[in-house]
């Protein structure tokens, strides 16, 4: 019965709203920015090859059209802004974002990951119910009253993303070497007043320690109310700082924008008057409608949903191995920034009547392909089956790969990475451990 009362708890619809036109807005300018920067060209379309990731070798760009798929996005992400056939546009910013971030992997970021995710919760979550085009179309469609799920599942997103981005931070490396920021704080050093700090190795031990501290912390620390100004001041601390130090894109500010739920309804309401005012919209209604608790299968959806988030980046313990060195469950499990790798990856086909040669990897590959492919193990493989493929189509009979692929991590001595006798095109990529990479040159403990 503690679950039926939860359920049929309600709260004023605001903060959706405040986070529907933040989120909305947020991508928009980021598809913008994308497209402006020529990204789309470099990353997308003047690529011969593109890493895929496994089970979703179907998703390619479109080529010249990919820019419409980037427009489809930038368009859904506004309509999802001003509450326009609000549901259609959500589905259509899930879809469209999601397909971009399933482009190449060598272009993957968590923060993507985290987009894909909330754009799917906007899909069954009535963000539209007030202060929207669809309102003002159809004034029957008005909500003021949700239920406290609807907020809380934003909530609960939020804190998987901070409290598992910590706990994957209390690793020997991160807290006793403060390692990668040892690596990467120096190279900022021209920051302005703050920059010459970053030469000092005490610095970056300090950085590891708070941000270890405050991933872990910040979420309990914005639900309560007495903690909750100071939290979110930390919270836009840390993130503008992100954003000056490291080039993440618009991650900061959305995370800044996102942390904006856990404040009570009242203040996102101020927002919301602030807003109306400045714009001179009014939106009254004498009918005080009232969201149900949810569809049964809203609910279930929701169950599985946070039920896969809360076990998914748990999965590498399935692996044997250091996980910083075979990658196996690294990605989407909230690592963020954990590592530094440098490598670099060089290619040799023989076949059978003996002929053989070293490939130039730029003849197949971006700089930026080139550079994530040489670190990371799956994309070695998949980049092997690519060259045994092209070399079986030009000339070369049952074509073998092999590979000379030597990697420094978090700034240790470089050492193979793949066993350099292994024929990798005879090799299948599975969720199965791949027994064909070496031991690292270093254990590091922790989750």
């Amino acid at each position: 019965m503690v679950i039926e009362t939860y359920l049929e708890k309600k709260t004023s619809i605001a903060p959706l709203i405040i986070f529907r036109i933040g989120f909305g807005f947020l991508l928009f300018l980021s598809m913008l920015r994308f497209w402006s920067k020529g990204w789309i060209e470099s990353l997308y379309i003047s690529p011969t090859y593109h890493f895929t990731f496994y089970g979703f070798e179907f998703v390619q760009p479109f080529g010249v059209y990919t820019y419409l798929l980037f427009l489809v996005c930038a368009l859904s992400a506004l309509m999802v802004m001003l509450g326009y056939f609000y549901r259609i546009s959500a589905i259509l910013l899930f879809l469209s974002f999601t397909y971009i971030e399933l482009m190449d992997q060598s272009t993957y970021l968590n923060h993507y990951y985290f987009i894909s995710l909330m754009a799917l919760l906007l899909v069954f979550l009535p963000a539209n119910g007030q202060y929207s085009i669809d309102t003002f179309r159809k004034k029957t469609t008005r909500l003021y009253h949700v239920p406290n799920w609807n907020i809380d599942a934003l909530k609960l997103m939020m804190g998987i993303v901070y409290v598992y981005a910590g706990l994957a931070k209390l690793n020997s490396d991160w807290l006793l070497n403060a390692l990668p920021l040892k690596i990467w704080l120096p190279a900022r050093n021209e920051m302005p007043i703050i920059g010459w700090l970053f030469n000092y190795e005490w610095v970056a031990f300090l950085f590891s320690w708070i941000g270890c501290i405050y991933d872990l912390s910040i979420p309990f620390l914005l639900l309560k109310k007495n903690t909750r100004p100071f939290a979110y001041l930390a919270v836009v601390i840390f993130h503008i700082l992100t954003a000056l130090l490291f080039p993440i894109g618009m991650f900061p500010h959305i995370m800044i924008v996102a942390a904006l739920v856990f404040f009570p309804a009242s203040f996102h309401q101020k927002i919301i008057d602030y807003l109306c005012q400045f714009l001179q919209i009014t939106q009254k209604d004498s009918k005080q409608q009232t969201s149900s608790k949810g569809s049964r299968f809203t609910l279930i959806f929701f169950v599985l949903f946070f039920t896969i988030q809360l076990a998914l980046p748990f999965r590498y313990l399935a692996y044997p191995g250091e996980l910083f060195w075979t990658e196996e469950g690294y990605r989407f499990s909230w690592r963020v920034m954990l590592m530094e790798k440098a490598g670099y990856a060089q290619f040799t086909i023989k076949d059978q009547s003996g002929q053989s040669l070293v490939v130039n990897n730029a003849q197949f590959l971006s700089p930026l392909q080139e550079k994530m492919m040489a670190t990371q193990p799956d994309m070695l493989l998949q980049y092997a089956h690519i060259l045994g493929k092209y070399y079986n189509q030009h000339g070369f009979r049952n074509t073998e790969v092999y590979v000379d692929s030597y990697v420094a991590l978090n700034g240790r001595l470089g050492k193979a990475l793949v066993k350099p006798t292994i024929n990798l095109s005879t090799q299948k990529e599975s969720f199965q451990h791949k027994t064909w990479l070496t031991e690292p040159n270093a254990e590091i403990k922790g989750f």
